[in-house]
C-alpha cells in the first residue's frame, strides 16, 4: 500500500512530466507541424512548383555550396583545437578555449556587423581587397566568412572531451613502438574520437545550412545571387508568398530531422562504445 509521501511523490511527477510536454508542444512541435500544415493547405501541386522556381533553385545551390566549404574547414581546424587544448598545456590555453566559444556568446547579428568592420569598403581589408578586386561583403565570400564564425566551436567541442577521457597513453605507445605521427593518427587517435568527430560535423553542417542571422547582414540578400534558403524563407514571407516560405521552411526542417536522426544514431553509437569500454 502506498504511503503519503508516495502518493505525493507520484503526483509531483505527473505534475512535472506535464508541465515539460506540454513546453515541448507549444515551443517545438506545435510551430513545426503548423509549418507542415501550412505548406500543404493549397495541395502538393503548389508546394511542388516551389521546388522549380529559380530563386528557390539558387538558394538551395547556395546554401549547400556553403555548407560543402564551410565544413571540411572548420572540421579540420577544429580536430587541430581539440589535439592543441586536449593534449598540450600552455600559457593561455584558457584564453583560447574562451575564444573558441566566443561564437556561441555572440549574437550573430553582431558577427555579422563585425565582418563588415573588418571587410567592408570602409573595413580594416576593405580598401586593399578593393583594390585586387575581392568583394566579400554583399558577396559569396562574405557568406562563407560568415557562415565559419557562427560554426567554428561545434567540432573542436564535441572531440576535446572525448580526447581528455582517453588520454595519451595509447597515442605514446604507439610512439614508442616506432610508429610515425600520421600513423598514430590515423590508426589510434581518429578511431577513438571518430564518434565524437561526426557528431561535431553534423551539428556544423546543420548551423551552417540553417544560419540566418550573420549571413542575412553581410550577404545584402540578393536574390539568385546572395540569398541562401533561410534568407529566402523570409524575403518569400515578407513578400506574403507564403506558400514558398512554407515550402523552403519544410525542406529546412527536413534537413533538421536527418541531422537529428543522424545524432541519435551517434549518440547510442557512443553509449555502446562507452559501455563496452
Amino acid at each position: 500500500m502506498l504511503t503519503n509521501q508516495q502518493k505525493s511523490s507520484g503526483k509531483i511527477r505527473i505534475i512535472l512530466i506535464t508541465i515539460a510536454i506540454s513546453y515541448l508542444f507549444l515551443i517545438l512541435l506545435a510551430p513545426a507541424v503548423n509549418v507542415f500544415w501550412q505548406a500543404f493547405s493549397k495541395g502538393f501541386g503548389p508546394f511542388l512548383e516551389v521546388f522549380s522556381q529559380a530563386d528557390f533553385i539558387s538558394a538551395v545551390g547556395l546554401t549547400f555550396f556553403v555548407a560543402a566549404i564551410v565544413v571540411p574547414i572548420n572540421s579540420v581546424f577544429g580536430l587541430c583545437a581539440a589535439w592543441a587544448i586536449a593534449r598540450h598545456r600552455f600559457f593561455g590555453r584558457s584564453l583560447v578555449i574562451s575564444l573558441l566559444d566566443l561564437p556561441f556568446s555572440i549574437s550573430p547579428v553582431v558577427a555579422g556587423v563585425m565582418m563588415i568592420l573588418l571587410y567592408g569598403n570602409r573595413g580594416w581589408f576593405g580598401g586593399w581587397l578593393s583594390t585586387v578586386g575581392v568583394k566579400v561583403i554583399f558577396g559569396v565570400p562574405g557568406i562563407i566568412i560568415a557562415t565559419a564564425f557562427v560554426t567554428m566551436p561545434f567540432v573542436a567541442r564535441e572531440v576535446i572531451p572525448v580526447l581528455e577521457e582517453i588520454g595519451p597513453e595509447q597515442e605514446e605507445a604507439a610512439r614508442t613502438l616506432g610508429a610515425k605521427d600520421w600513423q598514430i593518427f590515423w590508426h589510434v587517435t581518429l578511431p577513438n574520437i571518430r564518434w565524437g568527430l561526426l557528431y561535431g560535423v553534423i551539428l556544423t553542417n546543420a548551423r551552417a545550412m540553417g544560419e540566418f542571422g550573420a549571413v542575412s547582414v553581410v550577404s545584402g540578400n540578393i536574390a539568385r545571387k546572395t540569398q541562401t534558403l533561410p534568407l529566402f524563407v523570409e524575403e518569400s514571407y515578407k513578400q506574403y508568398a507564403t506558400t514558398s516560405a512554407f515550402a523552403a521552411s519544410v525542406l529546412l526542417a527536413l534537413l533538421g530531422l536527418v541531422t537529428l536522426v543522424l545524432k541519435l544514431f551517434l549518440e547510442r553509437q557512443l553509449a555502446s562504445k562507452q559501455k563496452d569500454d
